[in-house]
């Protein structure tokens, strides 16, 4: 499990990501994944998939937010990812999904809620409607923080993830924007 490096205990601040935070991004993600409780892996994907993934979030005008310490590590990021439309694929465009995550000093000082609203904000203009996510049971305070924007559940699938003998179960949770007025 890679440890946080001596993470500048300042308050993070929030900017769209870029494609030169690739590497600070999977860094991030890995701590965050290597805790083996909030993300649906246990590492992160090879840096070419990241930077990859970064490059069509950003061509294609997606919300993506990165929160960065005073001395520029990367701490935490927020995205709502909409699958392509394709020729077979139709009808969901309106339709993103959350991801997020952040580094074990940086939860709980209100950094989660400020990700969610600025990527909320971006949602809109961009055309996402619905928001949707998975969030494991046993994340309390993700749920709360949820619920707080909005979020209902939607359904529950029931010991979904077994992970070190544990079960878990996920909330599958949405959020609807209102349909614009024409």
């Amino acid at each position: 499990m890679s440890e946080a490096p001596n993470s500048d205990q300042t308050r993070a601040t929030l900017r769209a990501i870029t494609e030169a935070d690739a590497e600070g991004y999977r860094a991030c993600l890995d701590r965050v994944a290597a805790e083996r409780r909030y993300l649906a892996f246990t590492a992160a994907p090879p840096l070419q998939e990241v930077k990859f993934y970064i490059k069509a979030m950003l061509q294609r005008g997606l919300p993506f937010i990165v929160a960065v310490d005073g001395s520029g590590l990367v701490v935490g990021w927020c995205n709502i990812h909409v699958l392509p439309q394709t020729e077979h694929r139709v009808g969901f465009s309106h339709v993103g999904t959350v991801g997020m995550g952040l580094d074990a000093p940086h939860r709980g000082k209100g950094l989660g809620r400020e990700m969610l609203q600025s990527v909320f904000d971006t949602a809109g203009r961009v055309g996402i409607e619905r928001v949707e996510l998975q969030v494991y049971a046993s994340n309390e305070s993700a749920v709360k923080l949820y619920r707080r924007f909005g979020f209902v559940t939607e359904g529950i699938k029931s010991r979904a993830r077994k992970i070190d003998g544990q079960y878990d179960d996920i909330i599958m949770m949405a959020r609807l924007r209102p349909p614009s007025r024409g």
